[in-house]
């Protein structure tokens, strides 16, 4: 499907958010320039060790620029800056992550863009937005996190907050949001033939994806990390562990689900305690626990297999990648 084709996207992004983002609108079809420094981008080096070949290039640069063509402009002199803005006058969005005033200083800020192309959509991913209090302040993904909230959420019952390693903010409130918002802008500009210029700020944007909390404390009854309804309040959601050590994710919500695992358990006394709470769910989780000790994760899978209950195994990244779900014969 490529639903953006014949547009033209100018990435001025480095690292992750930006370049994910501008990946995606590659893979919608949109023919996506990255614009990179005479040097090239210093992303093309990161987590290679000090010994790597100079023509090494890093896995996250080359996972995350398929399917782009590389333009190496110096947006520090004049000329570079004029050759921009001749890309800018035929293109339909540009995105860039730098922090806020940095555009302006070299003489390419919204105004100036908007002058040469007055439909293009800009889209400017920041940590913490173009104005305000902490605008100007540096961060990665666990400081959006951190201060949206959400790093609180995570972990286990009466432990320190986890960190997981799926960049949330940086890609659900960074990559996923600039990606959607730049699509929904593009179609405005595609009507009225003026463009926008989008202030995404990721540590806003992860925040507000956090329903499920929201939610919980709307109804006043928000609850410590391990212990609210999905974080391991409820035993009808949750993991637990096998005889090999390793992890079943449990995702039985909804009645028919919990009651149908409990039965095939064997177990249908605890049909109505799905959902308790406090000590009541510890008991359920215990008695779950104890179950899914008694075999390995390979025994526990094929047991489920053939069975609608929202029982799956925990696989690893390198199990993952093999399972048909992933592969690209099931995706042909």
């Amino acid at each position: 499907m490529t639903p953006l084709a014949g547009l033209t996207i100018l990435d001025l992004t480095r690292l992750l958010p930006g370049p994910a983002a501008t990946r995606m609108l590659a893979e919608w079809g949109a023919t996506v320039v990255k614009i990179e420094p005479p040097e090239g981008d210093d992303a093309a080096r990161l987590g290679l060790p000090a010994d790597a070949p100079p023509e090494a290039i890093a896995p996250l640069y080359t996972l995350v620029n398929q399917g782009k063509r590389i333009e190496r402009i110096d947006l520090k002199s004049e000329a570079g800056r004029a050759r921009l803005l001749e890309r800018v006058r035929t293109a339909d969005a540009l995105l860039e992550g730098f922090r806020p005033g940095v555009m302006a200083r070299l003489g390419l800020g919204y105004d100036v863009l908007a002058r040469e192309n007055p439909r293009l959509v800009v889209a400017a991913i920041t940590g913490y937005g173009q104005s305000g209090p902490w605008a100007q302040r540096a961060g990665h993904d666990i400081n959006y996190l951190a201060v949206s909230g959400i790093l609180d959420q995570i972990g286990e019952r009466g432990r320190p907050p986890a960190i997981p390693n799926w960049q949330i903010a940086d890609l659900a409130g960074g990559a996923l949001a600039a990606a959607a918002r730049v699509c929904a802008a593009l179609v405005g500009a595609l009507r009225t033939g003026q463009g926008a210029f989008l202030d995404i700020a990721m540590a806003r944007e992860v925040a507000a994806l956090d329903i499920i909390a929201e939610h919980g404390a709307a109804l006043g009854r928000s609850r410590p990390r391990g212990e609210d309804w999905l974080t391991g309040g409820w035993p009808c959601y949750g993991v637990y562990p096998t005889a090999d050590d390793r992890y079943l994710a449990v995702g039985a919500l909804e009645a028919k689900f919990w009651t149908r695992l409990c039965d095939v358990l064997g177990k249908p006394h605890l049909n109505a305690l799905g959902w308790a709470e406090g000590v009541a769910a510890l008991a359920v989780r215990k008695e779950l626990s104890d179950c899914f000790r008694a075999r390995t994760l390979a025994e526990w899978s094929a047991f489920f297999e053939p069975l609608d209950c929202c029982v799956t195994p925990v696989l690893t990244l390198a199990e993952a990648r093999q399972h048909p779900l992933f592969t690209r014969s099931h995706h042909d």
